[in-house]
């Protein structure tokens, strides 16, 4: 912490050029990660990706494994729980 206090220009140079993230140490051991804002969003995109095709790997698995009801029964559950009328 003391060396990106110290050189936080250089080291904010130093992100913005690689991209790469900088593990801030506290007595030898990790404490904090320091990332250039475009990698970071990078990073949340492709964490995004990754939770959309889970989701549909997931949704396969459950169709596959008959985890499944209609639309119907469904509809049917929500108007009954909310009292809607059909």
């Amino acid at each position: 912490m003391t060396t990106f206090r110290n050189h936080s220009a250089e080291i904010m140079q130093h992100l913005k050029d690689t991209k790469r993230p900088v593990i801030l140490t506290v007595n030898g051991k990790a404490a904090a990660v320091v990332q250039d804002a475009e990698a970071y969003q990078h990073l949340l995109d492709l964490a995004a990706e990754a939770s959309g095709a889970e989701g549909i790997r997931q949704g396969l698995e459950d169709l596959k494994n008959g985890r499944t009801r209609s639309a119907r029964a469904v509809f049917d559950e929500i108007r009954a729980e909310h009292g809607i009328p059909r």
